[in-house]
């Protein structure tokens, strides 16, 4: 009932040429100025309670900056850059990374009863689908961060299902470690996850051998859904101007 009162709203919004987003009963207006923003606020809060008969969540509502507030997932960062003062780029919020991180945690358990393989199926699906969610937000560095957190989560599995010191020592010689360190890494003191982020590891179940197990990186994803952001412009297309 709120959907269809709200549409209205957008009218109205549309009708005071203002810009806004809005989702069910979540929306936010953007404006350049505070004061205009402490304005509109007044404005629309009047018009919902007089023409919409609505009532106002008084917590959720108020004039903040972009960077103090988040959208169906979504937030904003300051560009940072000079005489860019003002400017913002869209982001991915704290708490859609959070539910990501705790997702892709509950996949790579290492006590998860599931193949290597399936595991990596499931991991991919869920990547996808959060990139395509979150298409057009600059996330390109914390991708980056996240993706080698995400491999070592998936060397720490490979190393628990290998258990046994002389498994582990054959299937380091097999991957090319030297016979006497392959002896000493299989039976090192390290718990599995300081292994996993060590170079006994990092130099063995390498990035593109875990690729060749059907790995795909959530920054090339990122990268292949969102080609004219980060392209150069002299390689976009260029029409011919007489």
């Amino acid at each position: 009932l709120s959907n269809i009162l709200l549409n209205e709203l957008d009218k109205e919004l549309t009708k005071r040429k203002l810009r806004f987003v809005r989702y069910a009963d979540d929306f936010s207006i953007y404006t350049q100025y505070k004061s205009h923003a402490t304005a509109t606020l007044k404005a629309i809060e009047k018009y919902l309670k007089t023409k919409l008969k609505l009532t106002i969540n008084g917590e959720k509502s108020g004039v903040r900056k972009p960077v103090q507030f988040e959208l169906l997932g979504f937030g904003f960062e300051s560009t940072y850059k000079k005489g860019d003062k003002g400017k913002y780029q869209l982001v991915v919020g704290k708490k859609a990374w959070t539910r990501l991180k705790e997702r892709l945690k509950s996949l790579t358990r290492k006590t998860a009863p599931i193949s290597f393989d399936e595991r990596l199926q499931k991991i991919n699906k869920v990547q996808r689908g959060w990139l395509n969610y979150f298409r057009g937000t600059s996330i390109k560095g914390k991708l980056l961060n996240f993706d080698g957190w995400l491999r070592n989560r998936l060397r720490y599995c490979i190393w628990h299902d290998w258990k046994k010191p002389e498994r582990k020592r054959k299937n380091l010689i097999r991957l090319g470690i030297d016979q006497s360190l392959a002896y000493a890494y299989s039976r090192t003191r390290k718990g599995g996850w300081a292994v996993a982020q060590s170079p006994i590891l990092g130099t063995t179940i390498t990035i593109s051998r875990l690729k060749k197990r059907g790995y795909i990186a959530m920054l090339e994803l990122h990268l292949s859904l969102n080609p004219s952001r980060y392209e150069p412009p002299y390689t976009r297309p260029v029409r011919t101007v007489v």
